[in-house]
């Protein structure tokens, strides 16, 4: 692990760091905000996914949650959003597909299945490393994200609730088997079958086995992407069928960005101190 950055923040350390990832079969860069803690302390931690064309560093400069998580004691870890070594055909041509938009899935189609396994990136690999190399409990970590990086959160959550102990989502691509951009980076990445695609649909594993804790999702009735991308009216059926705890809050006049996150982000990383 390479060491880009450090800079104190809030009483703790916001770092920046590159390391050679097995998953992604190359370099990825990710960002960890550890807060002021007592020598040997284990703390428990919070990984947040981003969004579309989004970095590691979008959610640490954007989303204002260090002082908030200097106050509770929690780390954040924040990786990247895709592989972005090697440059692979196709995967820079578009600003919802290849880089900066990983979908956090484990790619199976050519050319991407060697280097976007985003999955299990965030759900093992990032995890483990993070564990090792920080003051973080490997027993107490949560999963939060924003738009891809939402429907990354809740498919990590519901997958592996062996791995994730809380999560909550920002304006989730809660369907992504039924909307545009979900169309566009499972056909991609897992390809025309879609059957297959159903390992990565919220929904459709809410429906099939429901996470055991309650999911926090805030979503901005401004929202430009609501209705055509993000519906989370479906989440909230899939949520009703199963049984699962969600607090699902509309907020009037919210849109997508970092200022809705910085709106609620206290909420947030609330939630995931009780759970932790």
């Amino acid at each position: 692990m390479e060491t880009l950055a450090t800079h104190a923040c809030f009483g703790g350390t916001q770092g920046f760091y590159r390391h050679a990832s097995a998953a992604c079969a190359g370099p990825m860069r990710f960002a960890v905000f550890v807060p002021a803690h007592a020598a040997g302390a284990k703390l428990p931690a919070v990984l947040a996914l981003a969004g579309l064309t989004c970095t590691e560093e979008t959610f640490a400069i954007k989303a204002g949650a260090q002082r908030i998580a200097a106050e509770l004691g929690l780390v954040l870890v924040m990786p990247d959003t895709s592989p972005r070594e090697p440059v692979l055909p196709g995967d820079r041509e578009s600003w919802d597909f290849g880089q900066g938009a990983g979908f956090y899935v484990d790619a199976t189609q050519a050319p991407f299945q060697a280097h976007y396994r985003m999955f299990s990136y965030v759900v093992d690999e990032l995890p483990n490393l993070v564990a090792s190399q920080f003051p973080v409990d490997s027993a107490r970590i949560g999963v939060m994200g924003h738009s891809m990086g939402g429907h990354g959160a809740l498919v990590a959550a519901l997958r592996r609730p062996d791995r994730f102990r809380s999560c909550s989502a920002f304006a989730p691509i809660a369907a992504p088997t039924q909307c545009p951009w979900g169309h566009k980076a499972f056909g991609g990445y897992l390809g025309p079958d879609r059957a297959t695609w159903a390992a990565y649909d919220a929904c459709e594993l809410m429906r099939a086995k429901p996470f055991a804790r309650e999911i926090l999702v805030d979503q901005g009735l401004a929202d430009k992407f609501l209705v055509e991308q993000l519906r989370p009216e479906l989440l909230e059926d899939a949520a009703k069928t199963s049984g699962q705890k969600l607090a699902l809050r509309r907020h009037a006049g919210y849109d997508h960005g970092y200022f809705f996150i910085q709106s609620f982000v206290a909420d947030h990383l609330a939630h995931h101190k009780r759970h932790l």
